[in-house]
């Protein structure tokens, strides 16, 4: 059987459908195997029982990655309740158990954790404690006391609820958050909030800032050398682009300023055929100061 054909390997944007049982560092495997490349970058992880949107940069556009709009996040999520576990999630033993709220309880619980307040992070987590990884000090049964952080979450949406008895078995939810949350942890807290417990049974990410798991390829296709990545300008959809001259081209590939016409404190600046970015650049005053150069000079 003939091997899949291997996509010409550009710079750019590529977007994944992660599925549930790997790792994020697996899926970024298997892209550099399908595209011939050991430079791809991510904009952030899932944990392995989560699926959805992972955004990834190939070749030199993983010099992008500081610049990425990826917020805010939206996921799906389900909330079993009456248990809580060490993991915060399906995967962990249960280390408390408490009665199933009543539904009015949960949604009078639910504005605590809306707005910007701060999250004590799950301890199997990749946070570290005195330079070690959380989890690892877990892992080993070690205590993990971990600082909260602020976090901003900004819309719950309440989906399916399934009851037994008046008491909420489980709700799925659409969140809309700010990066670093821990999904997780919310419905720890819901739980906690709520007067019962709850941990995570499901986790899928749909969206970060303008990119959305509706346009990302599953890792089957990529496995199967149909990974398609995108220009590195669909990586900026929302900046203001210039195109350039060619006389411009010639300067800003060696780092030099050019005129700005186009408003914005950070523009993408184009080569006027194609429509390829050649430069990240950051406004001062009336000029482009190049700061990602896609093109060597």
């Amino acid at each position: 059987m003939p091997r899949p054909s291997r996509p010409e390997t550009t710079d750019g944007l590529l977007l994944v459908d992660k599925p549930v049982g790997v790792s994020s560092h697996d899926v970024v495997a298997v892209a550099r195997r399908a595209l011939g490349t050991s430079r791809i970058g991510h904009a952030g992880t899932l944990d392995p029982f989560a699926t959805g949107l992972l955004v990834l940069l190939v070749g030199r556009a993983t010099r992008l990655l500081p610049h990425l709009a990826g917020e805010p996040k939206v996921y799906q999520a389900t909330i079993r309740f009456g248990a809580e576990t060490d993991t915060e999630d399906l995967l962990g033993a249960v280390v408390r158990e408490a009665e199933r709220p009543r539904r009015t309880e949960v949604h009078t619980a639910l504005p605590r954790l809306i707005g910007t307040f701060e999250q004590v992070p799950p301890a199997y987590s990749a946070k570290r404690v005195a330079g070690r990884r959380a989890y690892d000090l877990a892992r080993q049964g070690e205590p993990v006391e971990l600082a909260p952080v602020p976090i901003t979450v900004h819309r719950w949406q309440v989906g399916a609820v399934t009851e037994s008895d008046g008491r909420v078995e489980t709700m799925g939810v659409e969140i809309t958050c700010g990066g670093g949350t821990y999904v997780r942890s919310l419905a720890r807290d819901l739980g906690r909030y709520s007067g019962s417990a709850a941990h995570l049974t499901a986790l899928r990410r749909t969206a970060s800032g303008p990119f959305h798991v509706a346009d990302a390829v599953s890792l089957d296709a990529l496995q199967a050398g149909h990974g398609v990545v995108r220009p590195a300008l669909d990586a900026l959809p929302d900046l203001p682009r210039q195109p350039l001259s060619e006389d411009e081209i010639a300067k800003v590939v060696r780092g030099i300023d050019v005129a700005a016409v186009v408003e914005g404190p950070w523009g993408a600046l184009i080569a006027p055929v194609t429509g390829a970015l050649v430069a990240l650049a950051e406004r001062d005053r009336d000029r482009w100061r190049p700061r990602v150069v896609m093109h060597a000079a």
